[in-house]
């Protein structure tokens, strides 16, 4: 690490940006979740505990990259009996596919401090095109000398393009489980190299 923070940071574009480098997600401050619909009336929420991202930024910010693997295993939306069920077969099918995978592609545009990421996200072996709203939230030095930056991501994906297409149909109309996903994801990442 250097030892001021002017050297880890720099301006672009009306922006106070990282220095080019590597940085990893921190375990400690992110939260990878998702919000999908429930019997057409409500809303359940979850996240995904054990996930872990390697930031590339790029000396030419608009060339930054992201890759990303999330354990599968360790979704929780609070509630046991959902959770083993997200994990069965029927939907993420844990125990065979153990990651879910997203690797950018390009910064597909910008504007102040929003990006849209372009990227590849794996569900189940089944690979498709997704886009992250990304918000970069600033960059900093923690207490602890580490030099690092924040960002939030949103993303919405049909579930059954990626094979889950478990459901139930409801007697009042509709069914028990939204097809689309929000995904939303909060984050600091710190500065390796």
């Amino acid at each position: 690490m250097t030892s001021s923070t002017e050297s880890v940071t720099r301006e672009w574009n009306g922006l106070t940006i990282p220095a080019a480098g590597t940085y990893l997600l921190d375990a400690a401050h992110k939260r990878v979740g998702f919000v999908a619909r429930h019997m057409m009336v409500s809303k359940v929420r979850g996240e995904f505990a054990d996930a872990s991202a390697t930031i590339t930024i790029a000396e030419e910010p608009l060339e930054s990259s992201v890759s990303a693997t999330i354990q599968a295993a360790s979704i929780n939306t609070a509630q046991a009996d959902r959770d083993a069920h997200l994990r069965s077969p029927e939907f993420l099918d844990a125990e065979k596919f153990a990651t879910l995978e997203y690797r950018s592609t390009g910064v597909k545009s910008h504007e102040g401090n929003e990006f849209v990421l372009a990227g590849e996200l794996t569900i189940k072996d089944v690979t498709r095109p997704v886009e992250l709203k990304v918000e970069f939230e600033g960059v900093g030095r923690s207490p602890f000398g580490q030099d690092i930056f924040g960002f939030s991501a949103s993303a919405e994906i049909d579930r059954e393009e990626f094979g889950l297409t478990w459901n139930v149909a409801l007697e009042s109309g509709g069914v028990l489980v939204g097809k689309k996903i929000k995904i939303e994801i909060e984050g600091e990442a710190i500065r390796q190299a």
